[in-house]
């Protein structure tokens, strides 16, 4: 089965017109569901690329069941906390939800470089030599068991000159492209489909996390002149690069803020959801001069139920450091294997609801970058108090995503429909190519 039938294509959306979205970020630690009004809006310098305003209409969040390391281990489970955030968002905003807009953090997110090249004779370069040099580069990017994500023209050549935006129009014999494609498990993609498909909701479009997240946490120049965003979630770590503008780059470690709360739970022998209190309410990933005389109450489980013990609070921070180092440090081998390294050195971004841990940026800093700062989803209107934080970042990015989708280039349609045998019927690729035709 080709890759490309499997993960749906998003239609741009027209900067001219209003439309409904609803999207489903769907995490190891929480599900959320947003629904949101954009409407057309005069573009910006702070936040480039976006053509339209958002306003949430409605909200709605479930601690997530099912899913572990950001992929679906339980179909039940994982089905009844989408339906039941779903439920709680069209309440909310009094509309049904029909589609969403899905992000994926799960089944080893991976980047891969393409280049392709045509001949163009020394004429003018004409939107129809764009077109056939993207679909060269488009063609070789399919690999057994991957499903591609994203298509990312990261720019354009002709003869010896790099770096081009847009060739049209310029004259020469060589016309070259870089593509930058994020692919992951087809089986990790596949489950996660079908745990939105039971629930009656159609998918509109599949966004790597970290791409998502930096859409809605990135500012002015950000993009421009080189950052990495690290999405620090419940069960996995995702890392995105951008540079030039654009993402060049993607990663992930399975390895997230429930790992600090298991260390916690397994340490002080407490429950999980005390752990995760503890964690919320004191934890921190730095020490400090008073920790030794503050004290924290710990309810230890024994045979004869729970006995509250009081300890020092340097005794916790003493579990969470070493874990949160160890994560910061994959993360900055990551980006060193990939030659990321100055990157990373000049700008990090850090968002995902680990990274609200109290002392994260001064680690990062420490370990990766010493410019660090916690992204929070820029931009929204309607966003409750508690949405703004660095963990809806990814979600709300998916609200962004429409609004971007115009610039990935895929296979040709035609090639794809007709070796797709998966769950998109003959019926409904005839409709949708009726609908985007005419």
């Amino acid at each position: 089965m080709s890759s490309y039938s499997l993960t749906p294509r998003m239609r741009p959306l027209s900067a001219r017109k209003s439309a409904v979205l609803s999207v489903l970020d769907v995490g190891t630690s929480k599900v959320a569901c947003l629904i949101a009004r954009l409407m057309p809006a005069e573009a910006s310098d702070t936040l480039r690329g976006r053509t339209h305003r958002c306003r949430i209409l409605g909200i709605g969040h479930q601690r997530s069941r099912g899913i572990k390391a950001g992929m679906v281990v339980d179909m039940d489970e994982a089905e009844n906390a989408i339906r039941m955030a779903v439920d709680a968002a069209e309440r909310m905003a009094g509309v049904q939800v029909e589609s969403v807009i899905v992000n994926l953090s799960g089944g080893r997110l991976g980047s891969e470089l393409y280049h392709a090249k045509i001949g163009v004779g020394g004429k003018a370069v004409a939107d129809y030599d764009i077109h056939r040099v993207l679909e060269a580069a488009a063609s070789r990017t399919e690999r057994q068991g991957r499903a591609v994500l994203h298509s990312l023209p990261t720019g354009f050549s002709l003869d010896s000159t790099r770096g081009i935006r847009d060739p049209k129009g310029m004259i020469g014999h060589d016309l070259g492209t870089d593509m930058h494609v994020v692919s992951c498990e087809t089986s990790a993609a596949r489950n996660l489909m079908l745990a939105i498909e039971r629930c009656h909701l159609d998918i509109e479009a599949m966004v790597a996390t970290p791409y998502a997240a930096g859409l809605s946490a990135l500012v002015d120049d950000e993009a421009e002149i080189g950052t990495a965003l690290v999405d620090m979630g419940g069960g996995t770590t995702t890392i995105g690069v951008f540079a030039g503008g654009h993402l060049t780059h993607i990663d992930a470690v399975a390895v997230g803020g429930n790992h600090v709360t298991m260390d916690i739970a397994r340490g002080l022998t407490i429950r999980l959801s005390d752990a995760e209190r503890l964690k919320t309410l004191y934890g921190s990933c730095i020490a400090s001069p008073s920790d030794e005389r503050e004290t924290i109450s710990v309810a230890q489980v024994g045979e004869d139920g729970d006995h509250p013990i009081h300890m020092p609070k340097s005794h916790l921070v003493r579990i969470i450091r070493p874990r949160v180092e160890e994560i910061l440090e994959l993360v900055r081998d990551r980006l060193q294997a990939a030659g990321f390294g100055p990157q990373a050195g000049r700008r990090l971004v850090l968002t995902g609801g680990a990274a609200q841990l109290t002392g994260m940026p001064e680690a990062a800093r420490r370990i990766i970058s010493n410019q660090v700062r916690v992204g929070r989803p820029l931009g929204i209107q309607g966003l409750p108090e508690s949405a703004k934080s660095p963990a809806f970042s990814a979600a709300v990015g998916l609200l962004i995503y429409p609004q971007v989708a115009g610039i990935e280039h895929f296979e040709p349609r035609r090639k794809a429909i007709m070796q797709s045998t998966g769950t998109d019927g003959y019926m409904s690729r005839m409709g949708r190519w009726l609908r985007e035709s005419f």
